[in-house]
């Protein structure tokens, strides 16, 4: 070869790796818009090597800078010139792999790798840049910023060694163990269940690390497993000294006063119904015909703001609480024991102040007139929901023509909501039958029967109707602020998903907006009873929005009302304390209260709601996961609940509880996810495990501390 064609050639290639050089620091800069790098990283994650190419680097820069495409700082440092949008997110840590940035207002959550998420950690908020470069379902980018922590403390099993110790967090969301100095361990051992206070974040080659608060007990001891469930969720303790001071000095004296005040139904028939082993008796019902030959029917509510006065220690700590939380075995109250369990809860033989939502009804259900103010009752009898429903179905006993009369009026109630497109979901609960040291003996699914419907309906009517006579309260658009609860429409698109699912089982569910709470209603009939029944279920729920506490007047599509709120529980949710005061305030003649001041509360309560349910799930969960650690080795009826794309949920039909299958275990095959039609297909053999499909499994392990049941399908 000549030297010229060989020079041409050359000079050729070099033309070629500057093009290329030339494109991969624009590439580089431009993927993480705002980051500047030095040259000499520049050179490292370009991989270049040869002399001549770092030689013409520098030119290249140059150039790029007199384009204007990209700037050098005043620390030599060079950057994109694009404009950099930081975006402010929640970090769903999905996996050990990434996580997402839920950004309110954005279309699409970001996509983040694990390694790009510096030192945030699931619920904190954080500030994000997007990688402009990237084409993916979903937009990614990298945390440049941690805003806020959603928390510090944590709950995990400490390993103690000579020179080192960890803490496994119990939390699932977090995939890194926290490293502990031997000065901060605090007496604690291995397989203790501690509380610990993250003391360093983690850095790019360091975990996080740690020191021990608490020593909550032994790993797999029942008050060490629900103390850990209650610190993981940041649930209180106890109550502070100054709280249970003030609710202890409240007076128990009805005054002569404060009786003149209230309408006195204490010689009219009042009783309450309420599960067996209650304490906190927030409601109770009066009844009477009248002369005309209606009802009056009275849902008399705990007055509980007679007692908690704004601004009070007492009310402060209700309203961070809440709301009650039920655990498995325990209940942990937004109120001291002296006011729910004994003030105010509405016990038989006592007089009570309550607050009363009144009807006039015929024996159709129709109501002429309402209601609303203080009431003073005396409870003639407790019933337990057992006892009423025996009187319901019997016919004789003790109020047995008055429980079945108001059982009457409660399945019309129910029947009208119905036809104007309530939807009827009835999701399966369980309860624990437990020892006296809290291990599980029996799972137990809850029966709902007439009972609980009556007094479901009425409290339902109370409800509704407070909620209707505050919006109506004035005219125009200049309502009174008040507490709603709300229940958006569902996603048409999940709406849709799930009706492309529902379709593979042989149902169909009408998608028109107008049309899909009855059409769900009619699914609900025909699967019931049916192997998929439990499945759909489920899966309508999820498809369902979230209902939520608002100063915003909207509907509830649930239930199918125009206004709805909480007004029937004061005992154990602070909402419907709020709710009391306001119809007070309103009903004596006050002007409108700052509707910004009471969304915030709104939303606060509707946080604390969601923690008090994801506390009681986690509890079923360890009683779950405790269970199963002591069944037998058998083979049990599983029915598939769930399906990702690293396993299959699969609950235990005999014992209603939930475990996973994981791929990588399915040796018999290599299973690959299919999103859209919610199943796992096998590579070579084609076998479909699709949600709702019955299969047979074993226990193949239980691990407590991470609330997990492992199972193992019978091929």
């Amino acid at each position: 070869m000549s030297k010229k064609k060989f020079k041409k050639i050359k000079d050729k290639k070099d033309r070629k790796e500057k093009s290329s050089v030339y494109s991969s620091i624009l590439a580089l800069l431009e993927e993480m818009v705002g980051k500047a790098y030095s040259t000499k990283q520049i050179t490292k994650k370009l991989g270049i090597k040869k002399k001549t190419l770092i030689t013409d680097l520098y030119r290249i820069l140059d150039q790029l800078e007199e384009e204007g495409k990209i700037q050098q700082l005043g620390n030599g440092t060079y950057r994109s010139a694009k404009e950099s949008v930081a975006l402010t997110g929640v970090v769903d840590h999905v996996n050990p792999r990434f996580a997402y940035v839920v950004v309110e207002g954005e279309e699409k959550d970001i996509y983040v790798k694990s390694r790009d998420l510096g030192s945030a950690i699931h619920g904190d908020i954080v500030e994000i840049s997007i990688f402009s470069t990237r084409k993916g379902a979903s937009p990614e980018g990298k945390v440049t910023k941690v805003i806020q922590r959603s928390r510090n403390r944590f709950v995990g099993r400490i390993e103690v060694s000579p020179n080192f110790s960890f803490i496994v967090p119990d939390f699932k969301k977090i995939y890194q163990d926290f490293f502990v100095h031997q000065e901060h361990i605090n007496n604690a051992e291995t397989n203790d269940k501690v509380v610990f206070e993250v003391t360093k974040w983690a850095m790019p080659d360091r975990n996080p690390e740690a020191k021990v608060i608490e020593i909550l007990g032994k790993t797999g001891e029942n008050e060490a497993e629900i103390h850990s469930i209650m610190a993981e969720f940041d649930l209180p303790f106890r109550f502070d000294p100054v709280v249970l001071k003030e609710s202890e000095n409240i007076k128990d004296e009805i005054s002569k006063d404060e009786i003149e005040k209230r309408r006195d139904f204490r010689d009219v028939l009042t009783f309450t119904i309420d599960p067996e082993d209650a304490k906190d008796f927030d409601d109770a019902i009066s009844f009477r015909q009248l002369e005309n030959g209606h009802y009056e029917i009275g849902v008399h509510i705990a007055d509980v703001t007679h007692y908690v006065q704004p601004g009070t220690t007492l009310d402060k700590d209700a309203f961070d609480r809440a709301t009650s939380v039920y655990l498995v075995d325990r209940t942990v109250p937004m109120l001291p024991e002296r006011l729910s369990n004994q003030l105010c809860s509405l016990r038989p033989n006592e007089d009570k102040l309550t607050f009363c939502a009144l009807f006039e009804m015929d024996d159709k259900a129709k109501i002429y007139n309402e209601w609303f103010g203080r009431t003073i009752i005396h409870s003639d009898q407790r019933f337990a929901y057992e006892q009423a429903q025996e009187l319901i179905e019997g016919g004789e006993g003790k109020l047995a023509k008055e429980l079945q009369l108001l059982n009457h009026l409660a399945l019309k109630l129910r029947k009208d909501r119905f036809a104007k497109g309530a939807v009827n979901f009835e999701t399966t609960e369980v309860k624990f039958k437990l020892d006296e040291k809290g291990k599980p003996l029996e799972v137990v699914t809850k029966v709902r029967k007439d009972a609980h419907k009556l007094i479901e309906e009425f409290m339902l009517l109370a409800n509704k109707a407070v909620a209707t006579y505050v919006f109506r309260m004035k005219k125009g658009e200049d309502k009174n602020t008040f507490v709603y609860r709300t229940h958006d429409h569902p996603n048409p698109e999940k709406v849709m998903d799930f009706a492309q699912f529902a379709k593979q089982f042989g149902h169909k569910v009408n998608i028109e907006e107008a049309a899909v709470s009855r059409s769900l209603n009619q699914l609900m009939s025909e699967i019931e009873g049916k192997p998929e029944q439990n499945v759909l279920q489920q899966l309508a729920v999820r498809a369902m929005a979230k209902a939520k506490y608002t100063t915003d007047a909207k509907g509830h599509f649930g239930l199918a009302f125009p206004h709805y709120t909480h007004f029937t529980s004061p005992i154990r949710r602070y909402p419907d304390m709020m709710v009391h005061r306001l119809l007070q305030y309103y009903l004596d003649g006050g002007k409108s209260v700052n509707k910004k001041d009471y969304e915030e509360k709104c939303v606060h309560s509707s946080e604390r709601e969601k923690r008090a349910a994801d506390a009681e799930r986690a509890s079923i969960k360890y009683k779950q996961v405790e269970f199963m650690s002591m069944a037998t080795d058998k083979v049990y009826e599983g029915i598939i609940t769930g399906v990702t794309d690293f396993g299959v949920f699969i609950e235990i039909i005999e014992t209603k509880c939930e475990g996973m299958a994981r791929l990588a275990d399915m040796k018999d095959d290599f299973y690959e996810f299919d999103e859209r039609n919610y199943r796992v297909i096998g590579r070579r053999r084609k076998k479909i495990y699709r949600l709702g499909d019955k299969v047979n499994v074993r226990i193949k392990k239980t691990d407590i501390d991470r609330r997990l049941i492992d199972l193992s399908i019978e091929i």
